[in-house]
């Protein structure tokens, strides 16, 4: 008589993988692509080395997956700021965004996405180009959201999107490493305001 086998059932992971995410993203925006070690991941995810690999894959992607969160969290800023209903809205909502994702309480300061291997040797150079691909592609939604501001009359016409677009990061960026170096929220929002007064009007 023939005995049934079971399949054999998984183990579970055993640690909450959101969790566990969140905080390699904080160790990789604290300290960089290249300053955050395994053993600071791995310790701050309160996990071992081996389950970071189950989980996640190597370092570089853990750190692909760190900026997803990113972008879906702390940087969401930037996707409700193109629904707004006009160019200045969106640039508004742009920079304030900016200022209080850098300066926020409890998280560190700067932006994951410019200073996360702004500067990086070879072992860091495949982040560094997720990094400028990911500011890059910022800069193209909002050049296209102003191409669809001047179609629309928002914006004058014969206004340079891609520049305009480009001026905005710029200014976003610029924010960033200044809260990086400690600046505080309420003179980095004078320095969003005085950006936006020459904001091109119809």
């Amino acid at each position: 008589m023939e005995t049934s086998r079971r399949a054999p059932i998984g183990r579970p992971r055993g640690f909450d993988a959101e969790e566990a995410l969140e905080q390699a993203m904080r160790v990789f925006w604290e300290q960089g692509y290249e300053g955050a070690s395994l053993a600071d991941l791995t310790s701050a995810m309160g996990i071992t080395r081996t389950s970071m690999y189950a989980a996640f894959g190597n370092k570089e992607e853990l750190f692909r997956k760190a900026l997803e969160r990113y972008t879906r969290v702390p940087a969401s800023y930037g996707a409700r700021a193109l629904r707004e209903p006009t160019a200045r809205e969106v640039a508004t909502a742009f920079l304030d965004g900016s200022v209080r994702a850098t300066t926020r309480p409890g998280c560190p300061s700067g932006c994951l996405g410019v200073q996360g291997a702004l500067a990086a040797g070879e072992p860091g150079r495949n982040a560094r180009e997720t990094l400028v691909a990911w500011r890059e592609d910022a800069v193209i939604d909002l050049r296209d959201r102003f191409r669809r501001a001047v179609d629309e009359g928002d914006l004058p016409p014969g206004t340079d999107a891609a520049l305009l677009a480009r001026y905005l990061m710029t200014v976003a960026n610029g924010i960033a490493v200044q809260a990086a170096g400690g600046a505080g929220r309420d003179d980095l929002q004078l320095v969003a305001d005085m950006a936006l007064r020459s904001w091109p009007s119809a």
